[in-house]
């Protein structure tokens, strides 16, 4: 298609006649009050990261990553970070066990998460009190098709 008719709006349309599509959606959990010891739990969050790709149908580029990250004197008082590379993009993880807190994301090219899925098995795992959850439409002007 060429260049011209590449539209300028904010199109998340699947029709032919739309050049242009989102990249991708960008699920964000902020979970509050969960089980301190199952967010200082390394091996639960590799568990977490090695699984989730597989139950939501999603391929790993490589095996997932999780470090202790230590107090930084300031508002982060330590916990875990693990990340998974996927081909469709990533997840991560940040535990904060002295706050109750975590942080996740999972990322994707694809369109269709089941955010209520993603969010139920967060607060399973972790037995989150209460969470914060956002969807953001990523690429929102993404071609739909190549320039060369």
């Amino acid at each position: 298609m060429p260049r011209s008719k590449v539209r300028k709006s904010n199109a998340q349309s699947n029709s032919d006649d739309c050049s242009t599509c989102n990249f991708g959606e960008h699920l964000t959990i902020d979970g509050y009050d969960g089980n301190q010891r199952k967010l200082n739990d390394k091996n639960l969050i590799l568990k977490c990261l090695n699984k989730l790709p597989d139950v939501l149908g999603m391929n790993k580029l490589a095996e997932p990553q999780v470090y202790f990250v230590s107090d930084t004197k300031g508002k982060d008082p330590g916990g875990w970070s693990g990340f998974v590379v996927i081909t469709e993009s990533h997840i991560s993880i940040h535990t904060f066990p002295a706050r109750k807190f975590v942080s996740a994301d999972v990322y994707t090219c694809r369109d269709g998460l089941n955010k209520e899925f993603i969010v139920k098995y967060f607060k399973k795992k972790f037995r989150l009190q209460d969470v914060e959850v956002n969807l953001i439409k990523r690429g929102t002007k993404y071609p739909k098709y190549n320039f060369v």
